[in-house]
């Protein structure tokens, strides 16, 4: 085998690992992705199956039910709005302290075939003008919120359309 044939075997098998290397990277990142999705997202296009993703918009105001799971746990059960549509969510956890009806919330979890979202966690605002900026994007698309006219309005004071998924 020549200098040159060896070089060359050398150089495809370095781009082959390379190439491997890059597509396993790829992979495990794809599974790791979770994205942002307003209720009226969900609406139009519903998520993938067993699919982890954030869900983000205002805590219904009158929504919230506090409980006791089987195992002990604080359970919570409210609605989510974008002021277009509402989505159920189920949580089994410890509410944070700054948790409200009508303030910004974003949970983590998946979407259930019941159509209720089953949260793993939940975030909530950091204070009275903070609005997570996937929330105040939801907003804005769905026509509740022009931030040249001020803070978002509370969602009491939304005309909201017909409601789906709650």
């Amino acid at each position: 085998m020549t200098r040159k044939k060896r070089r060359l075997y050398i150089l495809l098998l370095c781009g082959l690992g390379l190439g491997s290397a890059t597509a396993l990277t790829l992979t495990a990142f794809q599974d790791n992705l979770v994205f942002f999705r307003s209720p009226s997202d969900i609406m139009r296009e519903a998520p993938p199956a067993n699919r982890a993703f954030r869900l983000g918009g205002l805590v219904e105001a009158g929504s919230l039910e506090r409980g006791t799971g089987a195992d002990g746990k604080p359970t919570a059960n409210f609605r989510v709005t974008d002021g277009a549509h509402v989505i159920r969510v189920s949580y089994a956890g410890v509410l944070p302290d700054l948790f409200r009806e009508g303030q910004g919330v974003v949970t983590l979890g998946m979407m259930q075939p019941d159509g209720v979202f089953r949260a793993r966690e939940v975030l909530a605002r950091h204070d009275e003008t903070y609005m997570p900026p996937e929330v105040a994007d939801a907003l804005k698309r769905a026509g509740h919120w022009n931030p040249a006219q001020g803070a978002a309005p509370p969602p009491a004071e939304w005309n909201t359309a017909p409601r789906r998924g709650g």
